[in-house]
């Protein structure tokens, strides 16, 4: 198996710790995938295929989704699931590991240079008949089957709705004196969605852009570990704001009632799809393929949307969230941002240092 990278390289050398991540979400319908009879042996692609056996996924994504949509899919299918969670650096380093003897079926990874890394290096099987993949959102998944992305997160200023009355409207606002020792961002070498945030910015802005992540460390921002690590001082109050703060995140917390509230900047941002991945190696090729058409389902995109996530089906939306439609987006630039992970995250992590 080639070397394995985030942005070619990056996800093993730098995705190293913790990072809270997620699959997919919306009910069944006649006909979808996710009606096949509990353990029937169908396929949840719709019974094209028998499916028995077991399941190897490692997923980077929130226990209780993660948790739901095993349940749902070893119902419609009676396929066993092992899985190994874990954040898109520690998923990439495992199969890193294991290239002699690869035992994953399934990866379902942060950010969508990730995947495309894999599919770069042949390490991808294909599966362009995949039940609903022409609902997918077209710019987040591979035309030739690759990688589904089955659902994605939005970057944007999270803050605390006790501290701050007037949150900031802009990026650039993050670097005024007002927000001086208050706002974290987190840690690009250990948040695929952060990093996926820097370098979308950058593929916009050109190496300018730096300029802003250089008033922000000028300003006290702190560089504060992965997106929950960034996140849990503005809960408590001990900061303000998280600057690339991850969406869904923040309205689940702000559902419990803590005091969140999140942001879009108006001049854009950047989505974080949350591609899977069939590997070209998997000894369990048909449950692969099966999970995931139970992925694309209603049901699993049902799942999705009640996790705060944006589904990745275009025909389905979330409630008690922005939907992708009212999010003002750059139009970043994948490849450049596939190419430049690792550098980017070094040199961030040098200003931050």
């Amino acid at each position: 198996m080639k070397g394995l990278k985030l942005a070619k390289k990056s996800a093993v050398l730098v995705l190293t710790s913790v990072m809270s991540l997620s699959l997919f979400g919306c009910g069944s319908t006649p006909g979808d995938p996710a009606t096949a009879a509990p353990d029937s042996g169908q396929s949840a692609a719709g019974g094209t295929a028998p499916v028995s056996g077991k399941l190897v996924l490692y997923s980077a994504g929130p226990q209780k989704l993660a948790d739901n949509i095993l349940s749902g899919f070893e119902a419609k299918t009676g396929v066993k699931v092992e899985m190994f969670q874990g954040t898109t650096g520690k998923i990439l380093a495992r199969m890193e590991a294991e290239k002699s003897n690869p035992v994953a079926d399934v990866v379902i990874l942060a950010s969508l240079p990730s995947a495309q890394a894999l599919k770069a290096d042949g390490l991808t099987l294909p599966y362009p008949e995949a039940v609903n993949a022409d609902k997918l959102n077209p710019d987040w998944s591979d035309t030739e089957g690759n990688y589904f992305s089955t659902s994605a997160s939005a970057l944007g200023i999270v803050y605390n709705t006790n501290l701050v009355s007037a949150p900031p409207q802009s990026w650039t606002d993050l670097g005024l004196p007002q927000w001086k020792d208050a706002v974290n961002i987190p840690d690009p070498t250990l948040s695929g969605s952060a990093l996926d945030f820097i370098t979308g910015y950058l593929s916009v802005k050109g190496d300018a852009g730096w300029e802003l992540f250089e008033s922000y460390k000028a300003n006290g921002t702190a560089m504060a570990g992965a997106n929950q690590e960034a996140l849990d001082p503005v809960i408590t109050g001990a900061k303000s704001l998280v600057a690339a703060g991850v969406d869904y995140m923040a309205y689940s917390a702000k559902a419990k009632g803590e005091p969140l509230d999140i942001v879009y900047p108006e001049e854009g941002t950047v989505v974080s799809p949350r591609p899977a991945v069939i590997l070209k190696s998997s000894p369990n090729v048909d449950n692969a393929k099966a999970f995931i058409d139970y992925l694309l389902s209603d049901e699993a995109q049902k799942l999705v949307a009640d996790a705060y996530l944006i589904p990745g089906r275009e025909d389905v939306e979330a409630e008690g969230r922005t939907n992708l439609k009212d999010i003002p987006l750059f139009q970043v630039d994948w490849a450049w941002m596939n190419d430049h992970g690792d550098e980017t995250a070094a040199r961030f992590s040098e200003v931050f240092k």
